[in-house]
Order: C-alpha cells, then structure tokens, then sequence
C-alpha cells in the first residue's frame, strides 16, 4: 500500500518492512552469500572469497540509484544487482559473484528467505487471535443469545458456542499454515534452465549446502515453472481472510443498534460519524470485510502464475512480484484488526438475553414441540406448537403465557415441565461437550 493515509488499514508497519527494497535486497545478498560460501566449502571457488565477499556485501554500500537506473535499461533486477556487488569487492573476488546461478534462482530463493520471516509473523499473529478468541469462549459457554438462521430467531445457542465454531476453524488455518511450511519454505539455485550444467555433478550438493546456511528446504527437482507451492499459501491466505471476514462481518452485524448483542472497542471516538453524534460504526470490522475478496483474487491470480510454458515462463515471476507482497500485507493487516476487535470485544450479555424475547418468546418453540413430542408423536407436537405460536402473535402475548393458558397443554405437561422447556439453557443441546472438544484442541 503506498498511500501514507491508509497504509496502516491494508497492511502492518512490521509486514511493509518484511516486504521492503531493503528486505528485498538483503535477500538476494544472504542468497549470494550463502550461493559462494557452498562452492568454497566444495572447493568450486577459491577459499576466503567467501570472507571477502561477506565483508563487502553491505545493503548500506549498494548504489541503489544506479541500481535503479540499470534496472530501467536492462529490464531483470538480478544483472544490476551484480553489478552493484561487483563494485564492492576487487577483480578477482569479483568473478566469482553469481557463479552458477541465474536470475530467478536468487529471486525465487530470496521471496521464500522474506517468505520465512513473514510467515513468523502471521503465525504470531494467528496464534495471539487464537489464544484471545479461547479466552471468549471460555468466559460465555454458559451465555444463552439467540441462534439465528435466515436472519431469523431460530434456537438459543450460547456466544461461547458461537464463538468455538469461528475458534475451531481458526485452529484448522494453523495445522494447514505448519503443514505446508515444508512445501515453501524451499530455495533452489539449479541454472538456466535448471539442470545445474554449470556446476555439474557438484550442482545438487551445492544446493544442498547452500539452503543450510540459509534455513530453507531443499526441493527434490528445480521449480521453476512449478508454484503450486506458492499457490497453495495464498489460497491459504485467502482462507484465512474470509474466516476473518466472517467473523468481523458476524460482529457488525450483532452490533446494529436493534440487536446490540456485541460491540468493538469503544474510545478515542473509535468509530465516530462525521455528521451523526450518537453513531458506533463497526470501523475495525471494515477493512477485515474489504480485505478478503481482494485476497481471494489475488488467490486466482496465483494459480494463473501456475500455468507456464516450457523451463521458464515470460511473464508469471513479474505477476508474483505482484501477488506475494500484497497477499502478505494485506493478512497481517487482516490478523491485526481482528484480533484488535476480539481483544476489546463488548458483549452485551443483558441484549442477548432480552432479544431471545422477541416474538414473544417464540424462539422456544421447538423446545415446547420436543417436549409434546414424547407424549403425542412428533408431527401431532408441531402443529399444537404451531398453533400456539399463531396465537402467541395474535394475541401479542408470550409463548410461556399461552402454553400455561392452554386446557390440553396443561393435561400433558406440568407447570414444572414448562418452565424447563421455556429456559433457553435447557435447549442448548451438546453446545458445552463441543465446546470442551474446541478447547481441548487449542
């Protein structure tokens, strides 16, 4: 995001420093470093110009306007970032910078080195949402609200449960994002068009080497038409961000001013209308919602980087320079959002009681059904309750009420039995046993 005003909407200070020129930079040079010190330890390059090479190579010396300039002429980032190092260090030294290795090997290796410090933090992030969401489900297992489908009152439910079910999936996104760590957190510096001919027989132990020193994988063949892996991750991401969405758009949704069931943080006019006073708009829950589906497409875009002719294709690495970094920025701004909003969650305990009174009470209508069930058959229950419920709106009375006014009602179930079937907690089913299973998993 390159706009001042809104870059801290879209992406965290942390991720655009991840995915800067500098952090760029210093990947390919760890990638060249790392590149030299394997072919001396194999006796491919002369001792010491790895030493020499290393106290040489420093982002801080680098001519980044030339640089820039060369780029402009030359059209690949890699030859004017050669030409910078060569400046650095004597003739000699200098012959050997790059040795083997080709334009996309040091890009490819340098993403996934900016890759792994990224994912570090998405992880983190993932996990203090993770943790904070458990602590919610936790303290409102046992706080009955309305559960809702179609938009209507439907059956109570508990927001500890509600919550568990966003929690559970969550928990998902983290064994796929450890799962698949392995497949991209993976270098390779194989050549032209990845048979490593100018290393030879030492090319695979060369690489073996050289991704020790950096702390990346070793693939099994080059992959430089293959970005399944790389595709795999950002349809993560876009995982990742819907169930965001999802739940930043539940939370907005709870907060309309005739539900108040839930609230973002409230202060420092968090929120405010520029014209309405008394408005609390779910301004956290905005850029969570927005951000997804420019994550999903950017998930498509990926896939179309999938599709490559021949050992190297014209123009799919230009369209990941684009996809990546976004991708990366815009989750952490995702992840920091949402766990912004579940940290200083407002639950309104006292609305989601008071809602599961709307329509009279009617929300309990399948509990009364259930509870005629076993004495009159299933579907005889349903249309008594039916009913009752019709004259429950009639009447603008209250379920409790009509079912204690009801001659029949009274010869089947006893006032005890109705006040059980009337209480929400009572109908919440395995809501608490699934919620255990939920937290047991974290």
């Amino acid at each position: 995001m390159s706009s001042f005003y809104y870059q801290d909407l879209y992406s965290t200070p942390e991720m655009r420093e991840a995915f800067s020129d500098e952090a760029r930079i210093q990947a390919w040079i760890d990638t060249e470093l790392a590149l030299v010190k394997a072919q001396v330890t194999l006796g491919i390059v002369p001792a010491g110009v790895d030493v020499l090479m290393e106290e040489s190579f420093q982002f801080s010396r680098l001519d980044l306007k030339e640089m820039k300039t060369d780029y402009d002429k030359i059209g690949f980032p890699i030859l004017p970032f050669v030409k910078q190092l060569s400046k650095l260090c004597d003739k000699e030294t200098a012959r050997w910078i790059h040795y083997g290795a080709t334009t996309q090997d040091i890009l490819d290796t340098g993403t996934a080195l900016q890759m792994k410090k990224a994912l570090g933090i998405v992880e983190r992030d993932l996990n203090a949402i993770i943790k904070t969401l458990a602590a919610i489900v936790e303290k409102h297992k046992d706080t009955v609200m309305a559960g809702r489908t179609f938009q209507q009152l439907a059956a109570p439910i508990t927001f500890g449960f509600k919550a568990a079910v966003w929690l559970d999936e969550l928990l998902r996104h983290r064994t796929r994002l450890n799962e698949l760590r392995g497949r991209v957190l993976v270098g390779q510096c194989s050549g032209a068009v990845g048979t490593f001919a100018t290393l030879g027989d030492q090319g695979l132990e060369v690489q073996r080497q050289m991704m020790s020193y950096l702390g990346l994988g070793v693939p099994s063949i080059s992959w430089h038409t293959a970005r399944d892996s790389w595709s795999e991750l950002i349809h993560l991401f876009a995982m990742v961000g819907a169930t965001l969405a999802k739940i930043a758009n539940e939370i907005s949704m709870l907060m309309r001013s005739e539900i108040a069931e839930l609230s973002e943080p409230i202060g420092g006019g968090r929120g405010a209308s520029s014209t309405m006073p008394q408005k609390r708009n779910p301004i956290l829950c905005e850029p969570i919602q927005a951000i997804a589906p420019k994550l999903r497409e950017l998930s498509g875009s990926q896939l179309t980087a999938m599709i490559q002719e021949h050992e190297r294709g014209v123009w799919h690495m230009t369209l990941e320079w684009l996809v990546i970094p976004e991708a990366f920025l815009l989750l952490s701004a995702s992840l920091h959002h949402t766990f912004e909003v579940l940290d200083g969650l407002i639950v309104n305990e006292q609305a989601m009681r008071s809602n599961l009174e709307i329509n009279g009470g009617t929300i309990m209508a399948e509990a009364a059904m259930m509870g005629l069930a076993s004495k009159i058959g299933k579907a005889a229950a349903h249309d008594v309750i039916t009913e009752i419920s019709g004259r429950v709106y009639r009447n603008q009375s209250s379920l409790r009420d009509e079912l204690f006014k009801d001659v029949e009602i009274s010869k089947l179930l006893t006032s005890q039995e109705i006040e059980d079937l009337m209480n929400p907690l009572n109908y919440i089913g395995s809501a608490r046993a699934m919620i255990k299973q939920v937290l047991e998993k974290v």
